[in-house]
């Protein structure tokens, strides 16, 4: 089944937001776009927090949670500034009360779409 959600940004190609199997969830990479205002924040780590922002919306809308994401795939043409991601990437967890950080890969890119600086791809599961 198909998820698709306007409190996400719209994709930008032949592509689904989210894919839903059963208990699996599959989302697409997310990019930092406002899905409101249609801005891109220039610092990494109001980009990240953008990010999973948009994919807690693409999870929300399939009837799963976030702390049911169980890996994480980022992509940041920025490397060096992992400190910042990581910042980003832990607050938003812990404030969304999960208890235990998914699975994750992080891989740096040349270029991504719009020229952002980051952009997340994940797989929840739920029992």
């Amino acid at each position: 089944m198909q998820i698709h959600t306007k409190k996400a940004p719209e994709v930008l190609g032949p592509y689904s937001q989210g894919i839903k199997i059963k208990n699996l969830l599959i989302i697409s990479g997310q990019i930092p776009i406002d899905p409101i205002k249609k801005k891109i924040p220039k610092k990494i780590f109001d980009q990240t927090i953008l990010v999973l922002r948009n994919i807690k919306k693409i999870i929300l809308k399939a009837n799963f949670d976030f702390k049911d994401i169980i890996k994480t795939t980022i992509f940041t043409t920025k490397l060096k500034k992992i400190n910042e991601i990581n910042h980003a990437y832990k607050k938003f967890f812990i404030d969304n009360t999960v208890p235990i950080f998914p699975a994750r890969s992080c891989v740096e890119v040349s270029k991504l779409p719009l020229n952002v600086q980051i952009e997340i791809e994940s797989i929840a599961y739920k029992k």
